[in-house]
């Protein structure tokens, strides 16, 4: 028998999970297990940066274990973020049933829980070489001061994209030196990336964020979202092209992106209608686009 649905966010999906116990739902929302596509855009900059620094064929078991931590991490995260913003979380239509935010959760049992997944991202950690580690641990300021700006500056999502983008460094760690240009391009084009999706994601919430003094990128660019979003994606596909030729310099290396390219015209167009329905899918709609990147990434270092 499935057991009642606790309260869940209006962008949550319904599934599996809803077969779960009550108390076990709340937890299995708050890590995000009924929402994916975080998860995905964590991954995909993974296996990119170990794609594209040929790392794919001497390591293929890393894109488990990168899967396993994108899950596990991108969780703690979400933890983290709600325990901070729980008070901003309840101005907010859709986020205030969270279960932080809601009740449902307690402080204390969260930080508890985000401390469980964090043991299970070090589980993964401890499966990379030094180096790997080392770059890996870096992150960890980054993702603890994000929650925090929203509250600071208006482009949070810039933020976002130094922490969601910092597995293509590790899975490039994971098998090369850190020295090559072409690792920073392909983490640089990554938070450009981010900009350009979370300022989608961002557009779901415009009313509630002005009223609670949310900041982000969204409110910032007003009516000239879709423009850009635009440029931000055109930022990612130069910065990424760079990056791919400068480990083969060849036409064929930049021509891989044309797929990635043709998909991001598309949320562009479709961004003529901004509502919240038409935000979160374009959103998710970037789990095809991590892929694309990736398997782009994938044909030139198997080059």
């Amino acid at each position: 028998m499935v057991t009642p649905p606790a309260p869940i966010t209006p962008d949550a999906q319904r599934g599996w999970i809803d077969w779960l116990p009550a108390a076990a739902q709340a937890y299995a929302r708050l890590a995000r297990l009924d929402r994916p596509a975080g998860s995905w855009l964590l991954f995909w900059p993974c296996v990119a940066g170990l794609a594209l620094a040929g790392g794919i064929t001497h390591k293929p078991l890393l894109l488990l274990w990168f899967a396993v931590g994108s899950i596990a991490m991108r969780g703690a995260g979400c933890v983290w973020n709600d325990i901070v913003d729980r008070d901003l979380d309840a101005q907010v239509a859709r986020t205030r049933s969270r279960p932080v935010a809601s009740g449902q959760i307690k402080v204390p049992a969260a930080l508890a829980f985000a401390i469980a997944l964090s043991l299970i991202g070090l589980i993964v950690l401890l499966q990379l070489r030094g180096l790997a580690q080392l770059v890996a641990l870096a992150s960890l300021f980054a993702v603890a001061a994000y929650p925090f700006m929203k509250r600071i500056t208006w482009w949070p999502q810039a933020w976002l994209g130094l922490t969601f983008n910092w597995g293509a460094l590790v899975g490039w760690a994971a098998v090369s030196p850190i020295t090559d240009p072409a690792m920073w391009l392909l983490w640089a084009g990554g938070i450009a990336w981010t900009l350009g999706y979370d300022t989608i994601y961002a557009l779901q919430d415009l009313e509630d964020d002005a009223l609670a003094g949310i900041k982000s990128s969204a409110r910032a660019l007003g009516g000239r979202a879709r423009a850009g979003v635009a440029v931000f994606y055109a930022i990612a596909l130069i910065l990424w092209a760079i990056s791919l030729w400068l480990v083969a310099a060849q036409p064929l290396a930049v021509a891989a992106l044309l797929p990635l390219m043709a998909h991001f015209g598309w949320q562009v167009a479709q961004l003529r209608d901004p509502v919240p329905e038409t935000a979160l899918r374009l959103f998710r709609a970037n789990r095809l686009a991590g892929a694309l990147l990736a398997a782009a990434c994938a044909a030139v270092g198997f080059a």
